[in-house]
């Protein structure tokens, strides 16, 4: 039974602890002597530690004082302490090294835990611990390097390490094979650290895991395995004088029967995948471990169990809450085109291959992971190894052998997409024919497949394959079983960000079905279905603006949206979906348009006065869940882009720029991201509601121009670009407040292409409205400016951006001439410039000739690529 404090006597030691806190000279004599009392009793000690580990309720100072009395009485007396009293402090100290406080943490660490390590140490470590150390105190010792690898190392406890990692290495022959283990694991918890005390014993420890390699105790190798994938990452340079032997070892043990070992072992190929060595060490190895990878790809008995393999249709079953992921709504970032990139929200398909709900990882999907990566690795070499294997799998007429095989399948095709081509023209044929197996995990994994060669299928003739490819994915989309239409629902989203306008032929019979689905599905999978279809609004833009379509689609998405509440997180999804449907719909969302945005109006309203509230009342209010207040925003941007200048009304009935005032200075760099893409949304599309703001708004965007934050910086730029085109020369003003900034941005190295290529915009268009204010600064940024536009196409930012650099040159042509030669090849990657803007590039080109001179200009121009030689004389005749 643990030890339980009498509640009197626990109230008189947190007397005494606040007392000790005074300043009183009095009271700190009456504690003094109050404390040597106390100290005659060894369970005094137990109720200091009790208020140090377990009075959660209590200040942390007074908890903390708790700590430091008790870690004097430890040093001083720890020795006469009962052994009750000793096992409780160790026990104690053990279980609370991860406190949730820094300061009790610390207090644990530095303090009582600092004696109890020691004791702990001795125990497993001392002149007899060979024979007398138990399994329980090498696993309390595995504890303490698990919570407290850094206090170690440290010199607070003058750095145990050094005598510890020494006295581990001997236990790793110990006969106890728990005690192997638990030394194993001990010494492990310092490998991805570089502990400095196991770097000098390196050579050491990996000779005494080679000894190891094959212990009875599946424990004992998991750990070595562990080891040694762990080294791969960190000390590589140790590994590769053995890396043949080591290579052997981890096939064998990539079968072991133990799963958990066969699991660990397969973690190498990962880890090899992405050393420089890996195809150099794995090529001839590629025999033994590809039969090995696909057979460790097949779902275990154990698996099929946890997944109900055999129930198939189970579409009436409602979901478990639990099933269902949290959704984090990702905010809108503009890109160049300048149209959101809204993230469709289905997974990557490398990160939801399979077995979602099996979330556990697994030998299966372990297998399949470093199948994955090492296609990319080694591309079309590894094909000999595999295409005897596959055509034995994909047409086995066990069914779980058969779904091993379309699984390998997926994991090669972006790695060996190129080297499968000749085969694809069978394959993909067979793979449609697999969606309508009678085994819902074989239609399941041909979904997930056949999504991953979706850009293939769309690159040949759409009677070929897409059609057939699209008809049938459409009737799993309405299967009777719940993995089955995730599945689908996943792949078709893929499949509609490939094909884009190639279903605008189909859009009919897909909207059937897509709608179909709304009155099947369970609660997981409705949150799929909103992605699908966002993606096809995406994929088929304003393709979808007719009556028709509009009568089919939009019924079931309001009546959702109606009976969902505010505080529904389902929301999210719903909220995406519509934003995309909003764009592509442009005028034909006009009838549903008003009470979705006074909605998202309300959202943000609600968010702001909640986030107010919580600020000033934290003990009263809840933290708001801003990604509401996010996801509104991004969908009045949906609104805004979509309904174009007729969302000025909805904007003249709304209080929405006095919010959007308030949400470009939220603390949360998501939600000023949104504010921004908003911004210049509604600049675009109502000015003339923007405009009177513009004073209090600029002075945000400036500050906000911080690279730190990507996106943030992101947005608030093109945002910037946008309200320059609007307020032409009347920009003056607020030029200097932005323009520093964009230049430290768009010569800053290694920044995102999407960013660089938006700064470059904004600059330009800042040249275009106010060329004597930026102009000086030409010679600043004229080369990132040059490098970072020569390869977007054709476009109006383009050309907004060209125009103003054309007429800062002709302000400033000095700060050009050092970096003539960049806006040479710019303007040759204009396909067709407009008229009066191929007339400003032919006089800057011609002046700068005539200013120079001919023989000049021939030595100038020998430095041009060919190509760009070739385009300048063709189009401008220099």
């Amino acid at each position: 039974m643990d030890w339980q404090p009498d509640e009197q006597g626990l109230q008189q030691v947190l007397q005494l602890l606040k007392d000790s806190q005074s300043p009183n000279t009095a009271t700190q004599r009456i504690v003094q002597d109050k404390l040597k009392q106390l100290n005659q009793f060894p369970d005094f000690n137990n109720y200091l530690i009790f208020v140090l580990t377990r009075l959660k309720s209590e200040d942390e100072p007074t908890r903390s004082l708790s700590g430091l009395i008790l870690k004097n009485n430890v040093k001083a007396h720890y020795q006469s302490f009962p052994p009750p009293v000793a096992d409780f402090i160790k026990q104690e100290c053990l279980n609370n090294i991860g406190d949730a406080s820094s300061l009790i943490r610390a207090t644990i660490g530095e303090g009582a835990v600092g004696v109890v390590i020691k004791d702990t140490l001795r125990a497993c470590t001392g002149p007899r611990s060979y024979s007398t150390c138990s399994g329980y105190s090498f696993g309390a010792l595995q504890k303490i390097c698990e919570d407290s690898s850094e206090l170690l190392d440290s010199d607070a406890l003058n750095r145990p390490l050094n005598i510890m990692i020494p006295k581990f290495l001997q236990f790793f022959k110990h006969c106890s094979p728990k005690i192997r283990s638990h030394a194993i694991a001990c010494v492990n918890q310092f490998i991805m650290d570089r502990a400095q005390a196991l770097m000098d014993n390196i050579d050491t420890f990996i000779e005494h895991l080679f000894a190891l390699a094959v212990d009875d105790d599946p424990e004992v190798r998991k750990n070595v395995c562990r080891a040694l994938v762990m080294l791969l990452e960190v000390r590589i340079d140790r590994l590769i004088p053995h890396m043949h032997s080591i290579i052997q070892y981890m096939l064998q043990r990539t079968q072991d029967h133990d799963e958990n070992v066969a699991l660990e072992a397969c973690e190498f190929w990962l880890t090899l995948a992405e050393q420089p060595i890996c195809k150099e060490v794995l090529a001839s190895h590629l025999v033994q471990l590809i039969p090995i990878l696909v057979n460790g790809m097949k779902y275990s008995e154990i698996d099929i169990i946890l997944l109900k393999g055999d129930v198939e249709e189970d579409e009436a079953v409602p979901d478990s809450e639990q099933d269902i992921k949290p959704r984090f709504h990702k905010s809108r970032t503009v890109t160049l085109t300048h149209e959101a990139e809204r993230p469709d929200g289905s997974e990557d398909a490398e990160d939801d291959d399979d077995d979602d709900a099996l979330s556990d990882w697994n030998l299966r999907k372990c297998s399949a992971a470093a199948l994955d990566v090492l296609a990319n690795v080694f591309r079309e070499e590894l094909l000999p190894h595999l295409l005897p294997l596959l055509k034995g799998l994909l047409f086995h007429p066990e069914w779980v052998v058969k779904e091993s095989g379309i699984l390998v399948l997926g994991a090669i095709a972006e790695g060996c997409m190129q080297g499968m081509v000749p085969y694809l023209p069978e394959l993909i044929p067979h793979l449609i024919q697999c969606l309508s197996d009678k085994k819902a995990l074989v239609r399941s994994i041909a979904c997930w497949t056949l999504s991953r060669y979706a850009h293939w299928v769309v690159s040949q003739p759409p009677d070929m394959h897409l059609k057939p490819l699209m008809t049938e994915l459409l009737k799993r989309i309405l299967d009777g079983n719940k993995r089955v239409q995730e599945a689908a629902c996943s792949a078709f989203a893929t499949l509609e960000e490939e094909a884009c306008t190639e279903l605008v032929p189909y859009l009919s019979y897909i909207l059937d079905t897509l709608v179909f689905a709304f009155g099947k599905y369970q609660h997981k999978n409705l949150l799929i279905l909103y992605d699908a279809i966002g993606t096809l609004a995406d994929s088929v833009g304003h393709h979808l603006n007719q009556p028709e379509y509009i009568q089919k689609l939009m019924p079931p998405l309001i009546q959702k949206w109606n009976e969902l509440k505010d505080e529904d997180k389902d929301l999210f999804p719903l909220l995406e979906c519509l934003s995309s449907v909003a764009t592509a719909l442009q005028s034909g969302f006009l009838p549903y348009c008003e009470p979705v945005y006074q909605r998202c109006v309300t959202l943000v309203q609600k968010t702001l006065a909640q986030a107010m509230m919580y600020t000033q009342h934290p003990e009263q209010y809840e933290a708001p869940d801003k990604d509401f207040m996010i996801v509104a925003l991004d969908l009045l941007s949906g609104l805004a882009e979509g309904l174009g200048g007729h969302v000025e009304q909805l904007v003249a009935r709304s209080n929405i720029m006095t919010l959007l005032f308030q949400c470009m200075q939220d603390s949360m760099p998501e939600v000023r991201q949104s504010s921004f893409a908003l911004l210049g949304d509604l600049t675009k599309a109502c000015f003339i509601h923007v405009k009177p703001c513009i004073a209090e708004f600029m002075p945000i965007l400036g500050t906000n121009l911080n690279p730190e934050f990507i996106s943030v910086c992101n947005n608030a730029t093109w945002a910037i670009g946008e309200i320059c085109m609007q307020m032409g020369a009347e920009m003056q003003p607020y030029v200097q407040m932005v323009l520093s900034n964009l230049v430290e941005i768009i010569n800053r190295p290694n920044t995102p292409k999407t960013l660089l290529e938006n700064t470059a915009i904004t600059i330009g268009r800042l040249g275009y409205v106010c060329p004597q204010e930026v102009a000086p600064m030409l010679q600043q940024f004229i080369r990132p400016w040059c490098t970072s536009l020569r390869n977007i196409r054709d476009n109006e930012e383009k050309d907004s951006a060209f125009r103003g650099i054309c007429m800062m040159i002709g302000v400033n042509p000095g700060g050009v001439v050092q970096d003539f030669i960049f806006f040479c090849d710019a303007v040759a990657s204009w396909v067709s410039p407009k008229d009066d803007l191929r007339d400003m590039f032919y006089k800057i080109l011609h002046g700068f000739k005539d200013q120079v001179g001919e023989e000049n200009w021939q030595q100038f121009s020998e430095q041009f690529p060919p190509l760009l030689k070739e385009r300048l004389a063709a189009f401008y005749g220099v």
